[in-house]
């Protein structure tokens, strides 16, 4: 348990660390696969539009004791479409039914009424009739695309003033990722889209937002004068950013995920189909496709971008170079202490496989001995044995003090007395 509560601290030091950056290939192909996926099911499958995007009317009541089948089949006989879509709107009491069918008048929609209240034994006023034209949808789709598009522009120029176009661009890309993930998600679940999926789509980009402008701002701290010092390239310093923001911005993830789960959870057993639900799920999946984004996606596509530029490529070069050398280094000390290592332990250079050693350049002066035929070798060895030792070196003459010329002319060395 101490271990994960220091985490945190060894990340910020340096002392563990993920490398992101370094496996970008990986998450570009994961999220690859994601998109190609979700952009499929968008083309094949399209997206379920709500009643309030396509127009249509809603029928509302409650109705204990019968099936999604038999309301289907009533209102279909009553003339309310060949296919209507019924849903169970789950709550407190008797449950009440949701029945969407095309777009009719409202004259059109008084048998269907009548034929719902007398099926399942009910007044007239607890069944709600709900008329929605195209227009109205037609135009919250037209102003949430147009407020999408707004908020693009605007983020874009505020990281290209606050950072720069480089963190924009990278941002840009996180955030288009997680709009085609979360729209996929909901092609391929079949999730109805309502007005209140934009209100969280729009929720999420800037909650994608904010994780992403924390890294860049670390990001921007450590590599402020990386070219004067020299330590590390655009990529292992904006690693350490992330590793340096990990915990947080995983912490902050789950403390936001949490109460969505738990509405998204309550809408979907409880309260059945609705804004609520709606709300929650597109929370939901957006918020785990932006803190993943923002750690996997913008943070590597910024140091693909900035290693683009020639002094951090020149920079990039110079620290590879340099671990080059202090790998070579090491690989030298290694084998000198081996060697070392050997000749203590009464081993040669050539049988420990190292370099030689002093010993045995001293006994191989000039040839090899073991090398020589066997009688050789016997005459080499009387030939040593018979010789004199060296004789021990004489001390040199020991030096004079210098004598004036008067002194020299004395037999003495001693002055004329006066």
């Amino acid at each position: 348990m101490s271990r994960l509560g220091n985490i945190g601290g060894r990340l910020y030091r340096g002392e563990v660390s993920v490398d992101f950056v370094g496996r970008k290939k990986l998450w570009y192909a994961i999220s690859g696969l994601i998109l190609v996926i979700s952009i499929a099911a968008l083309l094949i499958r399209g997206l379920d539009y709500s009643v309030d995007f396509k127009g249509g009317t809603v029928y509302q009541f409650p109705a204990a004791g019968v099936t999604s089948a038999q309301v289907s089949s009533v209102v279909s006989a009553a003339g309310g479409g060949a296919n209507p879509a019924v849903e169970e709107v789950r709550g407190a009491g008797v449950p009440k039914w949701e029945v969407q069918t095309g777009q009719v008048v409202f004259s059109q929609s008084i048998p269907t009424q009548d034929a719902i209240v007398k099926q399942f034994g009910l007044t007239k006023q607890s069944v709600s009739v709900q008329l929605v034209g195209p227009t109205w949808g037609s135009q919250i789709s037209q102003k949430a695309l147009e407020a999408l598009i707004a908020f693009l522009i605007v983020i874009v120029i505020y990281l290209s003033i606050a950072f720069e176009w480089r963190m924009a661009a990278a941002a840009f890309v996180a955030l288009a990722h997680d709009i085609v993930i979360t729209i996929g998600v909901y092609a391929l679940t079949g999730f109805q889209v309502s007005p209140a999926t934009v209100i969280g789509l729009l929720t999420i980009l800037g909650y994608s937002l904010y994780d992403t402008v924390v890294v860049f701002d670390k990001v921007r701290e450590n590599t402020a004068g990386l070219l004067g010092t020299r330590r590390s390239n655009y990529s292992q310093a904006a690693n350490l950013a992330l590793n340096q923001t990990l915990v947080r911005s995983i912490n902050t993830s789950l403390i936001a995920l949490l109460p969505v789960a738990s509405i998204l959870a309550v809408g979907i057993e409880l309260l059945g189909n609705g804004e609520l639900k709606d709300l929650s799920l597109v929370l939901f999946v957006g918020m785990l496709s932006g803190t993943y984004s923002s750690i996997c996606i913008a943070t590597p596509v910024l140091a693909n971008l900035k290693e683009r530029e020639p002094q951090y490529q020149q920079l990039a070069k110079t620290i590879a170079l340099r671990a080059a050398g202090g790998r070579a280094a090491r690989k030298v000390k290694a084998g000198q202490a081996s060697v070392g290592g050997t000749g203590a332990s009464g081993g040669t250079g050539a049988s420990g496989g190292g370099l030689p050693s002093a010993a045995d350049d001293a006994a191989g002066d000039n040839e090899d001995v073991s090398d020589a035929p066997t009688d050789e070798r016997v005459a080499a060895g009387r030939t040593a044995a018979q010789s004199p030792a060296p004789r021990a070196a004489r001390p040199g003459p020991r030096q004079q003090p210098r004598r004036s010329s008067s002194a020299k002319r004395r037999p003495g060395g001693k002055k004329k007395r006066r």
